[in-house]
């Protein structure tokens, strides 16, 4: 298995060709092609999650794949929109619901709610880029947080967005050498742990970014090691192991982003 920050650095690279590779796989396709094909017949709430292939398409795409058997869920995230601030979706931390509830906004724009370039295009777009992560993430997990992480990053502006979400937690408890033990702590101790180590205007810098997801991947190998290469010894001939350095480890502890 590669390192992670190699086979990052491999996807990330030219991020346009490997979402191309990703949308023109067969199952990939056929999936596109079915949505592209039905979501413009769609001209309801109640058309939407009739179609169980649709709306498990549209739950992919918003990352929600896991709350797709959650119908009734949805129907109230969907049927309240999120004009009010007393509705549903936006009293839920968890952001992903507003985004979809924004895309598919049946409360506000009705039968022309599909027409919009969000719930086609901009839906497929995210479909494609979420198959990218899950593919990276069948090889290597630290891969996949990698690319989430840095698609999420530029919108970060507050240390509760990254504790509200499991995934941009871990990448940031993992780059700044926090235990996961961290997790049962106060939020409000969580939150400026974070504030103190990491300047999150910074993460909108490309180099900045660049450099924390370096961290995160030497720092995530060490917790997760790959399989390590079997390199043969002159002297006697029996395969060795190879090693991150102690001094290397020290010199990644030591770092401070944005401080």
């Amino acid at each position: 298995m590669l390192a992670t920050a190699l086979s990052y650095r491999l996807v990330a690279s030219d991020l346009p060709r490997s979402l191309e590779r990703t949308a023109q796989t067969p199952q990939t396709a056929r999936e596109i092609e079915y949505y592209r094909e039905k979501i413009g017949q769609v001209k309801s709430m109640e058309d939407f999650l009739a179609d169980d292939r649709l709306f498990a398409f549209a739950m992919k795409a918003h990352g929600l794949s896991d709350m797709t058997y959650a119908k009734g869920f949805m129907r109230k995230a969907l049927s309240e929109g999120i004009d009010s601030r007393d509705a549903f979706a936006m009293k839920l931390v968890d952001r992903r619901y507003r985004d979809f509830v924004e895309a598919f906004n049946f409360k506000r724009y009705g039968e022309t709610t599909t027409v919009f370039s969000r719930a086609v295009q901009g839906t497929i777009d995210k479909y494609v880029r979420q198959t990218l992560e899950e593919t990276q993430g069948a090889q290597n997990e630290g891969v996949r947080l990698a690319l989430y992480f840095e698609r999420k990053a530029s919108g970060l502006t507050s240390p509760y967005q990254i504790l509200a979400d499991p995934a941009l937690s871990q990448v940031v408890r993992t780059a700044l050498g926090l235990p996961d033990s961290i997790q049962g702590a106060d939020v409000d101790r969580q939150a400026r742990l974070i504030e103190d180590r990491l300047d999150l205007a910074e993460l909108k810098d490309p180099g900045k970014l660049s450099a924390f997801l370096e961290r995160f991947a030497a720092l995530w190998d060490v917790a997760n090691p790959p399989v390590p290469p079997q390199v043969p010894t002159i002297a006697i001939g029996q395969p060795v192991t190879a090693q991150i350095g102690s001094d290397v480890l020290m010199s990644l502890q030591s770092i401070r982003f944005g401080r």
